[in-house]
C-alpha cells in the first residue's frame, strides 16, 4: 500500500534552514526561519520565563492529562493579555482552547468554522503566511485572497482590501494578521483597522485574527489595538494566538484559540464544540509550556520582568529596521525607507527567485524564496556584508 506514495518536495522554509546548516562559510547569515536573534545570533529563553519553569517544576506534583480544552488558567491569562481586561472579563461571552502553538489554533479555529458552515471559504491576505493556506485548506475551508500588498511599491493595498472585503458575502470568514504582517511587516494603524471594523460589521462578515507577535511590533496593548477595535463592533470573532516568539517557547508549541460569541449560550455551545474537534485532532493538549505562561503571567514580578525584556526584544528589532534600511539605501542607490516603516520580525525584498539563489550562493545571504527576510538575522557585526551582497544582487 505504502509503495503508491510519492515524494514530498522539501518545504521551502525549512529547506533554507538545511542548506544554511550544511553552509560552511564563516560569513553566512541566517534570515530565514521566523525566530527572534539576540545580539549573539541565538535564539534566548526569557529570564522570567526560565524562573516560572523552575518554579513550576518545583510545585507540580503530577503530569496527568487536564481535559481536550486544556489549562483554564493558561486560557484566562491569555485571553486577558490578547483580549483586554474589558472584553476578558465577558467571560460569558467567551469560549477558550488552549492548542499545541499557534498553528494548532489556526487548524482548531478551521475546524470549528467547517463544522458551523461545511464548504465555508476563508479570505486571506495576498500574501500571507505560506503555512496558512495548508492549515486552513485541509481542514476543508475554500481558500480565497484578497488584495493587502503592492510589491512594486512595498505598500498596503488599502482601498482595494477594504472594496474587496465590502463585496463579500454576508457571513464570510476573513482571516486578518492581527499585528506583524508575516511575510510583509506592512500593518495598518489604528484608522485603518476602525475603518475594517466598521466593513466587517456592516457586511456581517466573520473575523479570525491570527496574534502570533503580540508585543514584537510596537508594545502588548498597540500590538493587539485591531483585535479590540473589532471586538467592539461585531458579535463574533475568533483569535489565534501564539506563544512561541514572545514567550520564547517555541518547541513547546503553546497556543489559544479564543472565540468571543454573541451571548453566554452560543459561548457554551461554542465551548463544547471546541472540546469535541480538540478531542478529535490531538485528544490533549501538551501542558508544559501553558504552566509556564500561566504561572509567569499571575507572578507580578515575573510579569514586569518578562515584559521589560520583551520591550528591549521589539527595540532591538526596531533598530535593526532602521539599520538594515539605512544600509540598504547607501550601498543600492535605491530608497528602502519603507523597510522602517513596517512592524515586526519579517519584511519581504524585492528579489526574484534567481536573486534570493543567488544571495544564498554569492554571498552566503539566506532567506525564503519569496525574499522574506527575518529582521533579527540582521545585526550590527553583518548588516554592511548583507547590504553589500544584497545590493551585488539586486543589479543582475
Amino acid at each position: 500500500m505504502l509503495e503508491t506514495l510519492t515524494r514530498v518536495p522539501p518545504d521551502p522554509i525549512l529547506g533554507v534552514s538545511a542548506a544554511f546548516q550544511k553552509d560552511e562559510s564563516p560569513d553566512k547569515v541566517d534570515l530565514g526561519v521566523g525566530v527572534y536573534k539576540d545580539e549573539a545570533g541565538k535564539t534566548p529563553v526569557p529570564r522570567a520565563v526560565k524562573r516560572a519553569e523552575q518554579e513550576m517544576l518545583a510545585a507540580q506534583s503530577s503530569k496527568t492529562y487536564l481535559s481536550p480544552i486544556g489549562n483554564p488558567g493558561f486560557n484566562a491569562q491569555v485571553a486577558a493579555l490578547t483580549l483586554g481586561s474589558d472584553l476578558a472579563g465577558r467571560k460569558s461571552d467567551l469560549a477558550l482552547a488552549q492548542t499545541p502553538g499557534g498553528s494548532g489554533a489556526l487548524r482548531l479555529g478551521a475546524a470549528l468554522l467547517v463544522a458551523a458552515k461545511p464548504g465555508a471559504a476563508i479570505h486571506v491576505s495576498d500574501p500571507t503566511w505560506a503555512n496558512h493556506i495548508p492549515l486552513l485548506g485541509n481542514a476543508g475551508l475554500q481558500i480565497e485572497k484578497y488584495p493587502y500588498y503592492n510589491a512594486s511599491t512595498n505598500t498596503l493595498e488599502f482601498e482595494r482590501m477594504l472594496s474587496t472585503l465590502d463585496a463579500l458575502p454576508a457571513g464570510s470568514p476573513v482571516l486578518l494578521h492581527a499585528c506583524c504582517h508575516n511575510p510583509t511587516g506592512q500593518d495598518l494603524d489604528v484608522g485603518q483597522w476602525t475603518a475594517v471594523a466598521e466593513v466587517l460589521a456592516r457586511r456581517r462578515l466573520l473575523p479570525f485574527l491570527d496574534m502570533a507577535y503580540q508585543g514584537l511590533g510596537e508594545d502588548l496593548d498597540r500590538d493587539a489595538a485591531s483585535i479590540r477595535i473589532i471586538a467592539r463592533a461585531v458579535p463574533e470573532l475568533l483569535v489565534a494566538v501564539s506563544c512561541s516568539k514572545n514567550f520564547g517557547i517555541y518547541r513547546e508549541r503553546t497556543g489559544l484559540l479564543a472565540v468571543l460569541t454573541a451571548g453566554s449560550e452560543p459561548a457554551s455551545i461554542v465551548s463544547g464544540q471546541l472540546g469535541r474537534l480538540a478531542r478529535t485532532l490531538w485528544s490533549m493538549p501538551p501542558d508544559h509550556g501553558a504552566a509556564v505562561v500561566d504561572r509567569l503571567l499571575s507572578q507580578p514580578d515575573l510579569r514586569q520582568d518578562w515584559m521589560t525584556e520583551l520591550q528591549h526584544m521589539a527595540h532591538r528589532i526596531n533598530f535593526l529596521r532602521t539599520l538594515l534600511a539605512d544600509r540598504l539605501s547607501a550601498a543600492s542607490g535605491r530608497d528602502f525607507g519603507w523597510i522602517k516603516r513596517q512592524r515586526g520580525m519579517f519584511s519581504r525584498l524585492p528579489l526574484a527567485p534567481e536573486q534570493v539563489i543567488l544571495a544564498r550562493d554569492a554571498h552566503h545571504v539566506y532567506m525564503a524564496p519569496d525574499g522574506r527576510i527575518n529582521i533579527a538575522g540582521i545585526s550590527p557585526a553583518n548588516v554592511e556584508r548583507v547590504a553589500a551582497g544584497l545590493a551585488e544582487v539586486m543589479k543582475q
